[in-house]
């Protein structure tokens, strides 16, 4: 797609609160805290992001900023995957 001008590249997030952590915490029977407790050890920075940490990023993509970037996986995880 570069040929004409279409870049493609991809955000990978690793665990954000959004509506779709708290059904499924609600759905397993987990407080946030234990949610929290959980889950941010997994990553290096010992939390869990927030939707706008992820936001962010992609709106960095989206623009001319980026323009000389494509083919690429950006890893938004906190660390997750640097482990």
């Amino acid at each position: 797609l570069a040929p004409f001008n279409i870049r493609v590249n991809c955000v990978c997030p690793g665990t954000i609160l959004t509506r779709a952590s708290e059904e499924h915490m609600a759905r397993v029977g987990m407080t946030m805290e234990e949610f929290i407790a959980a889950e941010a050890p997994k990553h290096l920075l010992n939390r869990v992001g927030a939707p706008r940490e992820c936001a962010y990023p992609i709106l960095f993509l989206a623009c001319d900023e980026s323009s000389f970037i494509t083919g690429t996986s950006l890893m938004v995880d906190g660390g997750y995957t640097a482990q």
